[in-house]
């Protein structure tokens, strides 16, 4: 099949080289998404010199927008003349290094940098940045939720809604709060979070890291790089890895812990059943987890982890407790369907590994059918075999290769199944549940098997509730 070139505005007016361009600097995009798009967007506003290469194919959408700015672009292609001439390269975070086109990229000396990396330097905004193995996306939504609540101009970027170069270029917020995936902070240099959030570490993306967890610690603790003394450091204190973490590194920024099993100073603490945050011995924040929005325990984390945010930053204790109590969610994380005949259905589809599937499984109280399954990244599900003996009565495996949880689970239950559809899966579950139990979606893998991507799963597995 003949490859498929599609540059802007024609092939007769592909950009020239730096040679030819004297004193122009070239920046080269890799990924034509909404991270590089938006990176694209910026640079072109910056007066780079721009090019976009993705190979696949870029959604017409993007490709419009690239057009509507004039900026060059391939689709189903990398044309190595056209990207290794760049001053410097922006990837998209879902491209591995051992890529061929990064390879010799990094071969010609050509520096690599994230979006996040390259936005950061046009933005004076204050940046909250919050990451780790789970539970990211909810603190990041909670964290904005009640920034936003208190009446600052704040706005929702990094692993989750509009990109932050996007942003940067178009509006003018005071604060960013940004979700940071790994992959994001292995391509991060000189940007700086003022509030570094690091919730915790679990073992996850090994694939993308030599199967070695020293690496993927690593890069989550690239969080706090180029962090001062005038600068915030928020972290769970119940983490071993974490905590094992510390003792080896000299982190230069104020250090607020939080934790559910120990009372603490200058962070959060749970006494009796009452969150309390105490950065100063003259102000202290308290509230019941009973009147938290997230239940529980993995949620009593984040909950804590977006309070003291909104403590450092001086927000009333008020503001901040009614901002706790009054979040919704995001969709695909313990999101509740439907209850059919007496049994709920939950679709937690964004539980790409064990340590997510874990939290989803502590959260319930009822006997559960497992549907899970999709792309391992190397999991291990021993750390499940507790709480899939003590609440889970059949497990529905959702996709192509199913090896490893028959492996890991044909002893603990009685039942499981072979699914390759959410419809499928779904009406089998439903056969199997009883009144009073739960339908869970909480795949702890990967879903480019048989889904676009965790969003295209959890739509699907809504869509076949709603048919029962």
């Amino acid at each position: 099949m003949q490859e498929k070139r599609n540059i802007h505005p024609d092939n007769s007016n592909i950009s020239p080289s730096l040679e030819e361009r004297a004193g122009v600097r070239r920046i080269v995009i890799l990924g034509a998404g909404e991270s590089g798009v938006g990176a694209a967007i910026l640079a072109k506003k910056q007066g780079f010199e721009v090019f976009v290469s993705d190979f696949a194919m870029i959604k017409e959408a993007y490709q419009k927008e690239l057009e509507n700015h004039e900026i060059h672009f391939e689709s189903q292609m990398h044309t190595e003349e056209l990207i290794l001439n760049a001053s410097e390269v922006i990837k998209s975070p879902g491209i591995a290094d051992k890529v061929n086109i990064i390879q010799k990229i990094k071969n010609k000396g050509i520096k690599i940098i994230s979006e996040i990396e390259f936005a950061g330097r046009y933005s004076n905004a204050k940046m909250v940045c919050i990451t780790g193995s789970n539970g990211k996306s909810t603190t990041t939504m909670l964290t904005y939720h009640i920034l936003k609540n208190a009446g600052l101009n704040v706005g929702l970027a990094g692993n989750i809604g509009q990109s932050f170069a996007r942003q940067v270029a178009e509006e003018n917020f005071e604060y960013y709060v940004l979700e940071i995936s790994s992959f994001m902070l292995d391509n991060m240099y000189s940007f700086k979070a003022d509030v570094a959030v690091l919730l915790n570490i679990t073992p996850d993306h090994l694939d993308r890291y030599d199967y070695q967890m020293s690496n993927y610690i690593k890069s989550k603790f690239r969080i706090v790089q180029n962090q001062t003394a005038k600068d915030h450091f928020i972290f769970c204190d119940d983490d071993p890895i974490i905590a094992e973490e510390m003792n080896k590194m000299d982190i230069k920024s104020q250090k607020h812990p939080f934790s559910i099993e120990h009372e603490l100073s200058n962070g959060a603490y749970l006494t009796q059943n009452n969150l309390i945050i105490q950065l100063t011995t003259t102000d202290k924040f308290d509230m019941t987890i009973q009147d938290l929005a997230l239940q529980g325990k993995h949620n009593v984390y984040n909950s804590m982890a977006s309070g003291i945010v909104g403590k450092v930053l001086e927000l009333r204790n008020e503001s901040i407790r009614e901002s706790m109590g009054n979040f919704k969610n995001i969709e695909h994380r313990l999101e509740f369907v439907a209850n059919i005949s007496g049994i709920s259905f939950i679709n937690d589809s964004k539980a790409t590994n064990v340590n997510s599937t874990w939290y989803a499984l502590e959260t319930m109280t009822t006997d559960v059918v497992l549907i899970m399954g999709g792309v391992d990244k190397g999991n291990d599900y021993n750390m499940l075999k507790d709480l899939v003996k003590q609440k889970v009565k059949a497990i529905i495996c959702l996709g192509k290769d199913n090896k490893a949880i028959h492996d890991a689970f044909e002893d603990v239950v009685d039942v499981m199944v072979n699914t390759f559809s959410a419809s499928e899966a779904v009406q089998i579950a439903h056969h199997l549940a009883k009144k009073g139990s739960t339908v869970l979606l909480s795949p702890a893998c990967a879903s480019f098997d048989l889904f676009k991507n965790y969003e295209d799963r959890g739509n699907q597995f809504k869509a076949a509730v709603k048919e029962l």
